[in-house]
């Protein structure tokens, strides 16, 4: 006991007793949680009630993975693609780099040269890192590239030690301490991915881990960085419940126990269970500095933490955007529908095209009376996107002429009114659609089409 470091917690201000105790448990027979996870019934959510305190790091930030694990689950984004989605990012994070790093493939020459024509731009942020497979060979390419830091997999969930790895424990360890120590030598700054670690032994693997990876830290005097990633999707953001299943528990035990900085820990989720974005703010509040994430969530099965959704819970935290642009969020969207030919869904929050889009003639009405009742904040000023009101039977003139209004961006001397005739026009068709006994909403596609009609029969040029 009395070996024991005694330091000040500068968030408690409170003197503690850092309880660094925890041994590798090497175990004979894999633990891969039966009772947590019945691979025949819906995995279990367990509490012990055990609850840990906030933790919120000074600066907290966002790591990108769209050019890695955003690639993972689609068709490769071309070299031209990644270099103007850099520039996007680079845009998007702000004078601060809010969006602190991104994460390349080296292996296809495409990749590669996405990394140099990314690294001329000579951008301070997002920093350009790499992803590799554990090997001396991978670690020589990031080291001719002139990488400063690459991501390496180092999965930590027994049911990859032992069912994929062949190994135990302690040979799983021991080779992968082997492999960060090659990286170490070479220079480069190793982010290890915890993968799996919604289902891993934190106390009896990780945490033993961890503590070696900081010895290896303080021997070569190069910060080692740890990613935790929640590969299934598994974990809970609910206090008291039990780990590994616990974000607060998991991100506690490796800045309290394992020692690690705020600053070289973050989190990596996966949306198998709609909880990416409340894992990854769960992370915040607990110790983490830094979320990963991708651009509209696009990974692996269900997708990453969407980037643009800790945007705005970055400000929703911090009361404050630091700087970052929102508008190219909708700069990014329109980018992928028209470009990269992705499908943004219709209902997606702040990029989809319909996520300010008000049906209910109840709701529709009180809009246009103020936007502020059912719109989350002013869309038009931080994406471009005015709200919207689709037309009904209960719309009238004002709605239709709101809607063509909003829809093509017309203003002031360009805006049509509800004496235009184009509006009268269109309310007509409308009524006639109700009459004869619609009962649901108008599509953008019918009112598009039937405006072009009026549009033609009365010799009318929207805009002019």
């Amino acid at each position: 006991m009395e070996n024991r470091p005694v330091k000040m917690n500068e968030h408690t201000n409170l003197l503690q007793l850092e309880e660094h105790i925890y041994h590798l448990d090497d175990v004979q027979v894999p633990n891969v949680y039966r009772n947590l996870f019945p691979y025949d019934e819906i995995p279990k959510i367990a509490f012990n009630n055990r609850i840990v305190p906030h933790n919120m790091p000074e600066n907290i930030w966002i790591t990108d993975t769209t050019f890695r694990d955003g690639q993972q689950s689609r068709a490769p984004y071309s070299t031209e693609q990644i270099v103007t989605m850099y520039d996007y990012l680079h845009k998007l994070g702000g004078p601060k780099g809010i969006i602190r790093q991104s994460e390349f493939f080296l292996y296809s020459k495409k990749d590669r040269d996405a990394v140099y024509k990314c690294m001329e731009k000579g951008y301070k942020f997002p920093e350009i890192t790499s992803w590799i497979r554990a090997s001396k060979k991978d670690f020589e390419l990031v080291k001719e590239i002139g990488m400063k830091e690459t991501g390496i997999l180092v999965s930590c969930s027994d049911y990859h030690i032992f069912y994929k790895m062949k190994m135990t424990r302690r040979e799983c360890m021991n080779h992968y301490l082997s492999v960060i120590r090659e990286c170490l030598e070479t220079g480069i700054r190793p982010r290890c991915h915890l993968e799996d670690i919604t289902r891993s032994d934190i106390y009896g693997f990780v945490i033993p881990f961890c503590l070696e990876l900081m010895k290896l830290q303080e021997e070569y005097k190069i910060p080692i960085k740890i990613r935790a990633c929640d590969t299934m999707g598994y974990g809970v953001n609910f206090a008291g419940a039990v780990i590994p299943r616990s974000v607060q528990g998991i991100i506690y035990g490796l800045t309290t126990h394992a020692g690690v900085p705020s600053e070289q820990l973050e989190w990596h989720g996966h949306n198998d269970f709609y909880k990416a974005v409340t894992n990854s703010t769960t992370a915040w509040l607990y110790g983490a500095s830094g979320v990963n994430c991708s651009l509209f969530g696009i990974g692996e099965r269900t997708g990453n933490t969407p980037l643009e959704a800790m945007v705005f819970e970055y400000a929703q935290l911090r009361g404050t955007l630091d700087g970052m642009d929102t508008t190219v969020i909708t700069e990014l969207a329109d980018y992928f529908e028209k470009e990269i030919g992705y499908h943004m869904p219709e209902r997606t929050p702040f990029v989809g095209k319909n996520f300010n889009v008000t049906r209910a003639g109840i709701h529709a009405d009180g809009l246009l009376k103020n936007e502020e009742i059912y719109n989350i904040f002013d869309t038009e000023k931080f994406l471009k996107r005015p709200v919207l009101v689709a037309v009904s039977n209960t719309s009238g003139l004002a709605g239709i002429a709101h809607w063509i209004n909003t829809y093509f961006k017309l203003k002031d001397d360009k805006a049509v009114d509800k004496n235009c005739d184009l509006v009268a026009a269109v309310k007509q068709w409308v009524d006639s659609e109700y009459e004869a006994g619609r009962v649901t909403v108008l599509t953008d596609d019918e009112l598009l089409s039937i405006i072009d009609e009026k549009c033609k029969l009365l010799g009318v040029e929207l805009g002019k």
